[in-house]
Order: C-alpha cells, then sequence, then structure tokens
C-alpha cells in the first residue's frame, strides 16, 4: 500500500450518523476483522490492556434500550424525546463494539514498573484511542459507517450486568456501526500553520 493509499483510507473514517442493518458483511468477517485489528494495535510493554465486546443483533439493540433509560432520570423532561431520537439512530445500525481497558493489568504493571506508575493509566488510554481509531478506519475500509459514543460511566453498571464484563474490565467508549444511509458532509480543516511546526 503506497502512502497515499493510506492517508485516503483514513479520509474514509468519517462520523456517520445515518446507519442502517443492511450489510452485506457476515457477522463472522465482522469479527474476524475487529479482533485482528485489535490483536495488531500497539500497547505500551505489549501489555495487551484492550478488551472488545462486540455486540448484534436483539444485544445490540439493548444497549441503546439500557442507555435510554439510564439517561431518562438525568434528562430534562423536555429534552428528552431529541435525546430518544439520538439513541434511536444508533439502535437502527447494525452493531456496536464496546471498548474497554483492562485496570488490573495497569495495576500490575505500575507494581512492576514503579518509575513509570503515573505513566500507565496514561498509556492505557492512548492504546485505547489507537485501537478504536485502527478499528474504525477499518470498517470504513470495509464499507462500513460508524461514529463513537461516550455514555461511560452513566451505562457501565449496567453494561457489566448485562454482559457479565469483569469489574476491571472499564468501558472507554461505543463504536456504532451500519450500512451508510447519508454520507457525512465536507470535513474542514483548520489551517495547517496554526497546527504544525517543523524545524531543522
Amino acid at each position: 500500500m503506497s502512502t497515499q493509499q493510506f492517508l485516503e483510507n483514513l479520509k474514509l473514517r468519517r462520523s456517520i450518523y445515518s446507519l442502517g442493518k443492511d450489510v452485506t458483511l457476515s457477522k463472522e468477517d465482522i469479527v474476524d476483522l475487529i479482533e485482528g485489528v485489535v490483536k495488531e494495535s500497539p500497547t505500551a510493554f505489549n501489555s495487551q490492556t484492550q478488551r472488545v465486546v462486540i455486540l448484534f443483533g436483539q444485544d445490540h439493540e439493548k444497549l441503546w434500550d439500557i442507555t435510554a433509560e439510564a439517561l431518562k432520570p438525568l434528562t430534562p423532561a423536555e429534552a428528552y424525546p431529541n435525546t430518544l431520537k439520538k439513541l434511536d439512530s444508533f439502535k437502527a445500525g447494525f452493531g456496536t463494539v464496546l471498548f474497554f481497558e483492562d485496570h488490573d493489568v495497569v495495576k500490575n504493571l505500575q507494581e512492576q514498573f514503579t518509575l513509570y506508575a503515573d505513566n500507565f493509566p496514561v498509556w492505557s488510554e492512548q492504546a485505547s484511542g489507537l485501537t478504536t481509531e485502527n478499528v474504525w478506519v477499518s470498517l470504513s475500509i470495509a464499507g462500513l459507517g460508524a461514529n463513537l459514543q461516550h455514555y461511560n460511566p452513566v451505562i457501565d453498571e449496567a453494561v457489566a450486568k448485562e454482559w457479565n464484563t469483569p469489574a476491571n474490565w472499564k468501558l472507554r467508549s461505543q463504536l456504532v456501526f451500519g450500512s451508510v444511509q447519508a454520507e457525512a458532509p465536507e470535513k474542514e480543516y483548520m489551517d495547517d500553520a496554526d497546527r504544525f511546526k517543523v524545524f531543522g
């Protein structure tokens, strides 16, 4: 792959909010893709702190029902219909990837390498971001749309109970994916001079 093709692949990754279930890839192919990408995503000290739960069908829809229920007491009554509308747009997708970080691994590394103890939580978050981005780009290359949500920690307890995730798995984000029903608007970029500095 050329560097130009790599950049073109990165450009495919957009926040697609109009998602559907008209997906030609099989669930098995999607799972294989996500698992492969997670395995190849970098972590500090090769700690492999990422943990992933992939939801399809009723489980995918259940997540957004759980989120709606959790948000209801926290949302002003007049705003709740709009909240439900947004959550229904996620529910209309084909699946959701839940990204977690294993904090037991982080704690063990802090104990083993005390000099870097303060850095391991930061590195763990960086690994989570890298993994999420890699999965998102890969799904985009495969022709799927996706958008990233962060309803943690509001839904953490209910998610752990529903899908029996260990207490040491900390939920970091939710990547909703499905068929692209409407393209994202053109992306705007800030001026390069305000963003980059090059020396030497």
